[in-house]
This record gives C-alpha cells, structure tokens and sequence, in this order.
C-alpha cells in the first residue's frame, strides 16, 4: 500500500470544509484534482471515506478513522511550515541567559562580544550567579550548566563541550609542603575545594587506568567559584582542583603546576540548557546555534591542543 500523505491533507480539508469546492479554494487547485484525488486514496485504501451526493457530503465511519490520521498530516504540515517562517524572521528582543560568572568571564568573553555586535537587535540580560535559576519560573531563555543534568521532562538540552581538569599548586607551596606522588599524600595537604549547590565540597575523583582514587582532602577553604580557587592556589593557598582551560595560562606564566599529572579528573560537560516547547524564540536559536559553533570550531580544537602542550612542557621544566 503506497498512501501519499497529500492525499491524506487533501482529504481532511474536504471534511474540514464541508465540500470538494471550499477545499479546492482553500489548497488552490482545480476542483476536478482534488476530487480524482479523493478517489485515489479511496482506491489504494480499498474502502469508500465520504459519501457524496449533489447535495450532501458524508464522512464514512472508516473515512472517521483515517480522518484522525489525515489531521495529524495537517497539523505536522503547519508546524513545518511555521517553523520555516519562523526561521526567516530576524532574531530580536531580550534574551535572559544565565551561567556561571568564571565561564563568561574566563571562557566566553570574546564570544559574547561578538555575539551582541553581529545581533544587534537582541538585547542580552546576562546572570552569572552561580544558583541554578528556574528557567520557566524566572522567564530565562537559557542557562548554561556544568556536570550531570536532573532529569526534567520539561526541559531540552544540548551539550556544547567537555573539559577536561587537573590538580594544581603554586611552585612556592609545593617546594614548602613536597609534591605528592600518590593521591594518598593529598590528606597530608591544604585542598581548596569546590562548594557543590548541596552545601559540601566536591569530592576529588582521581583516575590513573585502572586505578582509581576518591576523597576530599583537609580543605583551607571551601568556595564556590573555580576563578577564586585558581587566585588562592596562584598565591600558595593550597592545591585546587579545577578545569585546564581556567589553569592554562597560569601554567605558562609558571605561576602554577600540575600536581599528579599521571592522575585524571573526570571530564566535566557543559550543556546549555532551555524549555522544551516545540518552537523556540529565533534569539534563543541564534544563540544555541552561535554558542555550537563555537565550541565545534577550529579555533577550538585548536586550543584544546594547546592546553595539552603547555601542560606536557611545563610539566617537564618542573621536573
């Protein structure tokens, strides 16, 4: 059986406007084609859907059941084409967006720069409190979100990148207080921890193959912002465990050192994160697409690579 669905949308516009001429006026085609089509679809379906006289048009209680179907056709057809419509309209008005204050300040600074100026109609609301908003609740957008997501039917997300973390000291505390060559040693250490929305600090999970190793060493502070961790660690604070892409630069003023380098962090993700509606504002979808691309980008891979270089150099002038 081989059913054209525009049988099936022409079909439900009959029934919807009472008669084979509305119907062709509606979908602006010849009355003589919709009715050849009608009868087609009767044909390949093996039964009658409408019974037609000169002066009345009934539905059969077969042409009933497939009306349910044909219905759906209609619905998904305008869906689509509001969606093209959607799509051409230029992206404009608040966009309320919130994430963590050391992404937007260490990360995407130059991004959103570019952003505002290549879409000059949207006007960018920005909160970089570190609480989890309720997008839905407080009229967000967007939220921009590290580690694991809760599950919530309500809303969609899409993960942009994964960074990846280390353990990281000030030459001048680890040339006091002796490298650690085990994550056993940590316990003997000052740890700058990461305060989770819970209250406690992030556990230190450590990877080396095979081998794994879990705790939360003596914490000299507790703090839920990784930019302030990596100042105190840069001053002799203590060791801190945070993202590479936040230490980098640091490791090449030899301001900090990777402690364990053999030992991995779990690799950290980040999502964007919006309200599952079926159509999204086109400012919402600019943005999406825009904050994708940069994380796809090159540019990107690019830095990436860098990272990994300038920890295996400055790993090595440290030994």
């Amino acid at each position: 059986m081989n059913i054209e669905p525009n049988d099936l949308l022409l079909f439900a516009r009959v029934v919807d406007e009472g008669s084979f001429s509305r119907a062709a006026e509606r979908v602006n085609l010849p009355k003589s084609t919709v009715s050849r089509r009608i009868a087609a679809l009767e044909s390949e379906l093996g039964e009658r859907l409408l019974l037609r006289t000169t002066r009345k048009l009934t539905v059969t209680d077969f042409g009933h059941s497939v009306l349910e179907h044909a219905h759906q056709v209609v619905t998904e057809v305008e869906a689509a084409s509001s969606l093209a419509q959607h799509r051409q309209i230029k992206p404009s008005g608040r966009l309320r967006v919130s994430m963590p204050g050391d992404l937007a300040n260490v990360v995407l600074g130059s991004f959103l720069a570019e952003f505002i100026s290549v879409h000059s109609a949207i006007s960018l609301d920005l909160d970089l409190s570190p609480r989890r908003v309720d997008l839905i609740g407080e009229n967000f957008d967007v939220a921009i979100r590290a580690g694991h997501l809760a599950d919530d039917a309500t809303m969609a997300a899409r993960q942009l990148a994964v960074f990846s973390g280390g353990l990281y000291a000030s030459p001048t505390y680890l040339k006091t207080r002796g490298v650690p060559s085990e994550p056993e040693a940590l316990m003997e250490h000052d740890a700058l921890r990461l305060l989770q929305r819970s209250g406690d600090p992030a556990p230190w999970i450590l990877s080396r193959g095979e081998a794994r190793w879990e705790g939360i060493p003596p914490g000299r502070a507790t703090i839920n912002s990784p930019e302030l961790l990596i100042r105190l660690a840069r001053l002799g604070a203590g060791i801190a465990a945070v993202a590479d892409e936040y230490a980098e630069a640091f490791i090449r003023s030899g301001e900090l050192v990777q402690v364990l380098p053999d030992w991995n962090l779990p690799p950290t993700p980040l999502w964007a994160v919006f309200p599952g509606r079926r159509l999204m504002p086109a400012r919402t979808r600019v943005f999406l697409d825009a904050m994708q691309a940069k994380f796809s980008s090159p540019q990107c891979r690019a830095r990436e690579e860098q990272i990994e270089q300038t920890k295996r150099k400055h790993r090595a002038s440290f030994e």
